[in-house]
This record gives C-alpha cells, structure tokens and sequence, in this order.
C-alpha cells in the first residue's frame, strides 16, 4: 500500500456548519483528511490516504464524501492544474528559474492548459516533461496521483459537453 496525498474541492450545502461537517465526514471515513472552509457553500478536503493506487484512493475518498454529504457536487481534485510557482515549489527549485526553464525549453515545454497574466499546466504533463527532457527523478506517488486528479478533472469537465461537440472539436484538432 502507498500513502497518496491529494485534495477534493466540493460544493456543499451553505447551511451545514464546521461541526457538522466535520461529524458527517468523520462517520463517512474521511478520519484522514484536514478539513476546510473558506467560502460558505464551499469544502476542501486534503487526504492523505493509503491505497493500492491514486485512483483507488481518489474514487473511494470521493465516495466517502458523497456518502457523508449526497448533495456535494465535486469541484476539483488535485494536485491537477499549476502555475510557475506552484512548479518551482514542487520541484524544489525559485521561481525564477523555473521561468528561465521555460522560456529555454518553449519548443518541447508542455502547452498550457490556459495561457495568460497566470499561465497554468496540467502537474502531470509537467512532471513527464521533466522525467523525460531533464532525466528529473519524480515520486511515483506524487505523479501518479497527478495524472490520476488530470484524468478526474477532464472527466467532470467533458460530462458538461454534449458528446457531439467533443467529436466536432476532435476531429478539428486531428486535421
């Protein structure tokens, strides 16, 4: 069994206070994760939980949370999307040469996933470019949790588009 650390972010009833919360998670299993909440309606969970894969780790969290709070709607798992410094950090290295290592390595660096004042990556991308262009040596938990939360985002964000216009974009990005 592997230790994976990861995050849920939800959507949940406004009405349900700290203690409750805490309560219901506590019951539904979630005894290893640090609970937040910053914006009413809003949870964050970070787990650190033991599993034969992240993927394991990650559906059976999220099915506690379901089973403690049905109405909570799934937000965001992570470690998914990035930015420079959240990068940097990762990989032990200062923003500025994380930036410096970007701009050297635009060609082969991966595409971000928006681009922008704050560009922001897909984690696991990063982490096989690094494997692969810097011979970078990254934790398997760390990255197979990083494609795991990918995977899970993507999924959550295609359910939102009707299976014709994925196709219709598909077939545009091969051409």
């Amino acid at each position: 069994m592997t230790t994976y650390d990861f995050t849920l972010k939800f959507a949940v009833p406004g009405d349900l206070g700290m203690e409750t919360l805490e309560s219901l998670l506590f019951e539904a299993g979630c005894d290893d994760a640090l609970i937040g909440v910053g914006l009413k309606g809003r949870l964050a969970l970070e787990f650190s939980r033991e599993a034969v894969s992240a993927q394991q780790a990650i559906t059976s969290a999220m099915a506690d949370v379901k089973r403690a709070i049905p109405q909570a709607r799934l937000i965001e798992v992570g470690p998914d999307l990035v930015g420079v410094t959240d990068i940097a950090e990762l990989l032990d290295f200062t923003r500025q040469n994380m930036r410096k290592l970007l701009q050297t390595h635009l060609a082969t660096f991966p595409l971000p996933l928006h681009e922008g004042r704050a560009s922001l990556w897909h984690l696991a991308e990063v982490l096989d470019w690094f494997q692969t262009h810097q011979r970078r040596k990254i934790d398997d938990a760390l990255h197979e949790v990083a494609q795991t939360s990918m995977q899970a985002n993507v999924a959550r964000e295609s359910r939102r588009v009707p299976a014709e216009h994925i196709r219709h974009f598909d077939d545009a990005l091969v051409s």
